[in-house]
C-alpha cells in the first residue's frame, strides 16, 4: 500500500486525498468489461483493493489484451482440429460457419474460465 497518502481533516475523520490517474483514455473491450462486472459483484474485497490503490483499470486491460491473444491463438487450432477448413468454406459456406461458430464459443468458454472468472 503507498505510504505517501495525505490526509484532510472532515469534522473528527481524517479522509484520505485520492485522485484517479486519468492517463489511460483507451476503452475496455469485452473480456475487460466482463472482468470487470465479476470483480464488482463476486470480488469486492479485490476490486476495493484494485480501485484503491489505482491498479483496477491496468489490470482490466491486461485481462483483455491476454483474453484476446489468446481468443487469434485457440482459433485456428481449433478450427483445424474441427476440419473447418479453407476448401469447406467454398463447398459449404454454411457448415463452416457453423463450425467456426463452435469453435469461438469454446475458445471464449475457456478463456472465461481461465481469465475472467478466475
Amino acid at each position: 500500500m503507498d505510504n505517501n497518502l495525505t490526509y484532510t481533516q472532515t469534522g473528527d475523520y481524517l479522509v484520505p486525498n485520492l485522485a484517479l490517474d486519468g492517463s489511460e483514455t483507451r476503452p475496455l473491450g469485452k473480456y475487460g468489461r466482463m472482468r470487470r462486472e465479476y470483480l464488482q459483484k463476486e470480488r469486492p474485497v479485490l476490486w476495493n483493493s484494485l480501485i484503491l490503490t489505482g491498479k483496477l483499470y491496468p489490470h482490466l486491460q491486461e485481462i483483455d489484451e491476454t483474453a484476446e491473444r489468446r481468443l487469434e491463438d485457440l482459433m485456428p487450432k481449433l478450427a483445424a482440429e474441427a476440419g473447418a477448413t479453407e476448401d469447406l468454406k467454398a463447398r459449404d459456406p454454411m457448415k463452416w460457419v457453423g463450425l467456426m461458430n463452435n469453435c469461438k464459443a469454446q475458445a471464449e468458454e475457456m478463456i472465461l474460465a481461465e481469465l475472467v472468472y478466475n
